[in-house]
């Protein structure tokens, strides 16, 4: 990717990326009507199809999107511009000028990439009346960031929504969201749920904004990178990976590289931190630098990984297990880069994957596509991390690591406009929206704007028992 020399090539770059996404995102959606009964037998096939599916996008003004997007060069906290990663839609810009699949993908910018995906949802309703869920391109995680991390606005946490909080109640079409008192909406969290569940009577003030504690938002589905233990409000949705393939043929084509990948690594750790007293990634690393001929390190520190997908997609192509200790939150990218790379993943705490990616990570299978060792047991009782993974049989670990190149397709995000074919093995994005759509109508069951509809949630039953160099 070719260095933006100078502020004014900046701005010009930021300004033409806005006006390109600004028709996407301003996009009309189709009408029910058009869908029904337009283009003869097949639009009635494909309304059969979209029976319990209809899906409406709420208009909302741009202050609430693509706004946001405008000031990518001056995030809050972060040096660096992030307007170059708006590219492609949310995707990033790609690895290298020949890549097909791999971009740079932050996930800051998940919010852009599922509202772009949703766009091309063949299920969409201009009619609010004739929807099974109410989707709201909210971009939550990029309006947060002022109150997270800009001194101005720390006591201000609280009022992080409340603005369309009144656009959604009073201002456009109350009798959307009244019909069903919000939970029949849903909406992309490009954050860890935490961060928005601070107690708005916090005394003194803790970290987060007060979103998820607005009574107003209380029954609404928000899609996160990472929920708490036991949410009523959300669930957890996988972190982009910097893959997003177009055709099947070149999602096969890198999963038969990484299923005859030689691997002669025992571990892997990619992450920083490890300092400050007895934790577990200081564990990880103090075993790792003893044992550098069964653990391969690859240093994370500062956010040196965080944009360059090959500095650590190489060595776990080379690597049978992948460490995944959790760090300033539970949950971590890496589990889905290293399911990508057919590494398998290592956990401390149940709560970094099994309690959080019910519809796409099998919670029933974790034992056959991952390790769990407690954390405790290696940070106070001496357990060797090297020593449990030696200790599992040869044809297990090659079990394993079949079934992890399995589960990878379900954890990616396929690119915006890919093939027909790709579009039929279902992705991160498809599983979202099928859950969603299934936790919605256990709430509501069907629903009309005429009547208000009273509740009952089930949601704590599982949901499922079921680049450069790079291509």
């Amino acid at each position: 990717m070719k260095s933006l020399e100078s502020p004014a090539s900046i701005l010009s770059f930021c300004l033409l990326l806005i006006l390109l996404l600004s028709p996407v995102l301003s996009r009309s959606i189709p009408r029910t009507a058009e869908l029904e009964e337009g283009n003869g037998g097949n639009a009635k096939e494909k309304a059969a199809g979209c029976d319990g599916r209809w899906i409406y996008i709420r208009e909302l003004p741009p202050r609430f999107n693509s706004d946001l997007l405008r000031g990518c060069n001056s995030f809050p906290i972060f040096s660096d511009d992030f307007c170059p990663f708006l590219a492609n839609h949310g995707l990033g810009p790609r690895t290298h000028n020949r890549s097909r699949s791999w971009y740079r993908t932050d996930p800051l910018y998940l919010e852009l990439l599922f509202h772009r995906r949703l766009l091309e949802y063949p299920c969409l309703t201009s009619d609010p009346a004739h929807a099974d869920a109410v989707f709201l391109p909210y971009y939550t995680g990029l309006d947060a960031l002022p109150y997270l991390y800009s001194p101005d606005f720390y006591n201000n946490s609280a009022q992080h929504g409340l603005d369309l909080h009144r656009f959604l109640h009073d201002e456009d079409n109350p009798k959307i969201w009244a019909r069903s008192s919000g939970h029949d909406h849903f909406l992309v969290m490009a954050r860890p749920a935490w961060d928005f569940s601070q107690d708005p009577a916090a005394d003194p003030q803790l970290w987060g904004t007060s979103f998820l504690h607005l009574p107003g938002f209380l029954n609404l589905t928000a899609l996160t990178v990472e929920s708490r233990p036991d949410p009523w409000q959300e669930h957890a949705i996988p972190y982009p990976t910097s893959f997003h393939p177009a055709t099947i043929a070149r999602l096969e084509s890198w999963l038969d590289r990484a299923r005859h990948s030689h691997r002669p690594t025992l571990m892997l750790f990619a992450g920083g931190g490890g300092g400050g007293g007895p934790n577990i990634r200081g564990s990880i690393r103090a075993e790792c630098e003893n044992r550098t001929d069964l653990c391969e390190i690859v240093d994370c520190s500062d956010g040196a990984c965080a944009h360059d997908p090959i500095r650590y997609m190489r060595p776990m192509l080379r690597s049978r297990f992948c460490l995944q200790p959790p760090g300033d939150t539970l949950t971590r990218r890496s589990t889905f880069d290293s399911i990508l790379a057919g590494c398998v993943p290592v956990f401390f705490e149940e709560i970094s994957a099994k309690a959080q990616y019910g519809w796409h990570l099998p919670p029933n299978e974790y034992g056959n596509f991952s390790v769990y060792i407690p954390k405790e047991e290696v940070v106070f009782n001496s357990v060797r991390i090297a020593d449990v993974l030696t200790a599992i049989p040869k044809e297990v670990v090659e079990r394993m690591l079949r079934r992890v190149l399995d589960i990878a397709p379900r954890v990616i995000y396929r690119r915006h406009g890919s093939s027909a074919g790709l579009r039929g093995k279902k992705d991160a994005f498809d599983l979202a929206i099928e859950g969603v759509l299934r936790r919605i109508k256990r709430r509501i069951g069907p629903p009309t704007l005429s009547e208000p509809i009273l509740f009952h949630d089930d949601d704590d039953v599982e949901e499922i028992n079921m680049m450069d160099g790079l291509e």
